[in-house]
C-alpha cells in the first residue's frame, strides 16, 4: 500500500484542481477580500468579553488607513451553566458559551451586507480554589473571544470572496 500513496496521489492532483476551488486570499493584499476586510471598522462592544472580541478581532484586521467604508456591529451574550452537580449540590463543572450576534454595515448606504450569529463554548472544571475557578473562567473566555473573531472574518471573507461587495479603486 505504501509503494501505491505517491501513484494515488499524482493521480488525485488533477481531480482536485478541477473542483473549482479557489484561494479566498487570492489577489494577495489588492483581492477583495483582503480589501473588503482591511475597511471595516470595529464598533465598541459591550463587557469585558466584548472588550477581548473587539481586539481579536482588530488584530485580524490589521490597521485600517483612512475612511472605512464597512462598519463591524457586535453584540455579544455571555453564560455561564454549572452542570456535574455532586451530592452536596456542589458544581463540578461549567459551561462557559459566548454566543455573538453580528451585522456588517455599508457605511455609504447604511444597508446591513451580513447579519450572522456565531457561538462557541467551553467547559471548566470546577476546583476547590476559587481563585483557580476564576482564572479558568477568564482563561476560556479569551480563547472563546479569539475563536469568534476567526469565525466572523471567516464570514466576511466568504462574502466578500463570493463577490458581493463592489470593489473600491
Amino acid at each position: 500500500m505504501n509503494r501505491l500513496l505517491p501513484f494515488v496521489l499524482c493521480m488525485a492532483v488533477p481531480l482536485i484542481s478541477g473542483c473549482g476551488m479557489q484561494s479566498v486570499y487570492s489577489g494577495g493584499s489588492q483581492g477583495a477580500v483582503a480589501r473588503t476586510i482591511s475597511q471595516t471598522r470595529v464598533d465598541p462592544i459591550d463587557g469585558q468579553g466584548g472588550w477581548l472580541v473587539r481586539n481579536a478581532l482588530r488584530d485580524r484586521i490589521g490597521a485600517s488607513t483612512g475612511d472605512a467604508r464597512y462598519r463591524l456591529v457586535v453584540r455579544l451574550d455571555d453564560s455561564i451553566t454549572g452542570f456535574g452537580v455532586r451530592s452536596d449540590d456542589t458544581v463540578t463543572r461549567e459551561r462557559r458559551t459566548l454566543r455573538a450576534r453580528y451585522q456588517l454595515v455599508d457605511n455609504a448606504t447604511g444597508e446591513t451586507l451580513i447579519d450572522d450569529t456565531a457561538s462557541s463554548d467551553a467547559g471548566i472544571d470546577v476546583v476547590g480554589s476559587e481563585y483557580a475557578t476564576i482564572a479558568a473562567e477568564k482563561s476560556a473566555l479569551e480563547r472563546l473571544s479569539g475563536r469568534l473573531a476567526d469565525m466572523i472574518i471567516a464570514r466576511i471573507a466568504r462574502y466578500a470572496g463570493d463577490g458581493q461587495p463592489e470593489s473600491a479603486p
